[in-house]
């Protein structure tokens, strides 16, 4: 349903209209409606993201001092991802959003941002365990998720937009997954590659 502010009651949706998850309108079980199905998704694809970590299980082995970024290069890739999704559906919601424009755009920063935070992963890396392996792993995978991470978010907002669903709700908790899934992936084969 969608709430009408100006008429105080609940209407019924066409399938063109999106079904935004206001707080200050809709009900909790509404809330949990909207909101639950892409965190389910998120949950299933966690397992996934899972899987593809335990792969890895032989680099680790030989240098653990590798577990160390996974969460480091996971949450950079994320916090730009984010900030794609947040823009981009802010401006979805007001009707100003060109795709094509953002896709170009959130390009280049992609790649622009992932060079930046690889040569200063790769610095801060070689300063502190002094490994050229260790350093080039982290620093190649970072630029490589960060790079990806505004495309994967674009892609599942629009996608979301398409389908005339609430891109604030369902974009966050799929790209994230599908984000984090790719930088261990990127990360695990990067470093397999440069320690094998």
């Amino acid at each position: 349903m969608v709430y009408n502010k100006s008429m105080h009651f609940p209407l019924f949706h066409k399938r063109d209209t999106i079904v935004y998850a206001d707080d200050d309108d809709v009900s909790i079980f509404n809330l949990i409606r909207l909101r639950f199905p892409p965190l389910g998704l998120g949950l299933l694809l966690g397992i996934l993201l899972s899987i593809v970590a335990s792969r890895f299980e032989e680099v680790l082995a030989i240098d653990v001092r590798v577990a160390f970024f996974i969460p480091f290069i996971v949450y950079m890739a994320d916090a730009v991802g984010t900030q794609t999704q947040t823009i981009y559906s802010r401006d979805l919601r007001s009707g100003k959003a060109s795709f094509k424009k953002y896709l170009y755009k959130e390009s280049v920063l992609g790649l622009l941002l992932g060079l930046l935070s690889g040569c200063m992963s790769a610095i801060v890396t070689m300063l502190w365990f002094n490994s050229t392996q260790l350093a080039t792993s982290v620093s190649i995978a970072m630029f490589a998720s960060i790079a990806f991470a505004p495309v994967v978010a674009l892609l599942v907002t629009e996608v979301l937009q398409l389908e005339h669903k609430d891109p604030a709700v369902g974009a966050g908790p799929i790209a994230t997954v599908i984000q984090d899934t790719l930088s261990v992936l990127i990360y695990g084969l990067v470093a397999s590659f440069v320690f094998f």
